[in-house]
């Protein structure tokens, strides 16, 4: 199994971007409400600042901050995608089922940067912004 290593930085700044299985969906702006409401959840719980965000018919771009105690942003992305397909399932959106139980919603990963200076985080909120 290939083990995928994340760098952790307690209050550093990223850029993610998670996108749905079937890139020709566009759930996440047709339930943006229910996206919003899980989006919402997770930052209550455990806290983030989004500096940027863009939702698109089938993938996410954010940029956030994490606290200065924790680093821990896969578990934030993993919680939201939860909370969505969870949501989805409320409303009648039925997915095929996986092997391994998983409903088939989201790319299994995710892509991440941590943001080097206010020039790499600029780009970042740029590319977001267009």
């Amino acid at each position: 199994m290939v083990r995928y290593r994340r760098a952790q930085c307690p209050g550093g700044t990223f850029a993610f971007t998670f996108t749905l299985k079937d890139r020709r969906s566009d759930l996440l702006t047709r339930y943006f409400a229910i996206f919003m409401a899980a989006y919402s959840r997770v930052r209550e719980r455990w806290p983030f600042e989004t500096i940027a965000a863009v939702v698109l018919p089938d993938h996410v771009h954010v940029v956030w901050k994490l606290p200065l105690d924790d680093g821990d942003y896969s578990v934030r992305i993993r919680l939201i995608k939860f909370l969505f397909t969870k949501g989805l399932a409320r409303a009648g959106v039925h997915f095929k089922s996986l092997s391994n139980a998983e409903r088939a919603c989201w790319q299994r990963r995710f892509w991440e940067h941590q943001i080097r200076d206010e020039t790499d985080l600029q780009h970042q909120v740029d590319y977001i912004h267009i």
